[in-house]
């Protein structure tokens, strides 16, 4: 029975390589229900039996959020720098490369200005396939350019976050980063421009810690993970169990850190209302 061994030890089948499903026809919401991936997107890449939302990143909002999904893209190829020489497991500026080549970004933001509803806005989007959406010079960078140019232009700001928090790989100089973008924002609100903050799952660290609390109005989606320290830290430093929905958009909501939760069907639809309301604009159908 010779043939019948293994030549190697252990499973060999990579996990993608296990699904049931053909990875790109359909997929598989955390409860079990199956949608072809283009009904998916005709629906807001939400799962119409079980209201899941999918994991999404820029080009994917800005294809919601811009009419006709028509816009101009922002400082397209600012890229990070390994100035630190920082090595882990592996070294920072290989790390880059390999997210580059991955996820097609140059970092983990994209900005961009366009039409919504008929109105020119600008939307910076966070991308977590890019080194886990994380937050370091050039995120902050582009941010704070997007912001001079809202300031240049007298346009509302969208800021969709999509975070593990700051990117330890640029050490201090990621963590800088919050003071630089709470700064610039601070300038929009004293010049009166709407600054809409849109938390997604999840957004946490140095990105709560800083924009993405920092909204005229603040929104998420539903079942959305908003925290700084994540559930597990909190648990383990307190030794406390902790409820039900701790830490996700609704039970924020309910301790006021929220103005409200909206589906990403209406996302379009309230952010203009918004917009217009604050800028005491006719409301537009």
């Amino acid at each position: 029975m010779s043939w019948f061994k293994r030549s190697e030890k252990g499973i060999q089948t990579r996990t993608e390589e296990k699904k049931d499903i053909p990875k790109g026809l359909w997929y598989k919401t955390p409860t079990g229900k199956i949608i072809e991936t283009q009904e998916l997107a005709s629906n807001c890449y939400v799962s119409p039996e079980d209201d899941y939302h999918v994991h999404i990143g820029s080009k994917e909002y800005f294809e919601i959020l811009f009419d006709d999904n028509h816009f101009k893209e922002l400082d397209v190829k600012l890229k990070s720098k390994d100035f630190l020489r920082f090595k882990d497991s592996k070294k920072y500026s290989d790390r880059l490369k390999d997210a580059q080549k991955k996820s097609g970004l140059y970092d983990a933001i994209r900005t961009a200005v366009g039409k919504s509803k008929g109105k020119d806005v600008l939307i910076a989007c966070m991308d977590f396939n890019f080194i886990g959406g994380s937050m370091g010079s050039v995120v902050g960078e582009k941010i704070a350019r997007a912001i001079d140019f809202a300031l240049e232009n007298h346009l509302p700001v969208i800021i969709i976050s999509k975070s593990g928090g700051a990117r330890m790989m640029e050490s201090a100089n990621s963590l800088m980063q919050m003071a630089k973008t709470s700064a610039k924002l601070a300038q929009l609100a004293e010049s009166k421009i709407p600054y809409i903050s849109l938390c997604t799952d999840p957004t946490t660290g140095g990105t709560t810690a800083s924009f993405a609390m920092l909204g005229d109005i603040n929104i998420a989606e539903p079942g959305a993970l908003i925290a700084f320290a994540g559930p597990r830290v909190v648990k383990d430093t307190t030794g406390k169990d902790l409820p039900d929905g701790f830490q996700r958009s609704e039970f924020l909501m309910d301790k006021g850190f929220l103005d409200f939760i909206c589906h990403r069907k209406q996302l379009k639809n309230k952010i203009n209302l918004y917009i217009d309301l604050i800028s005491n604009q006719p409301v537009r159908e």
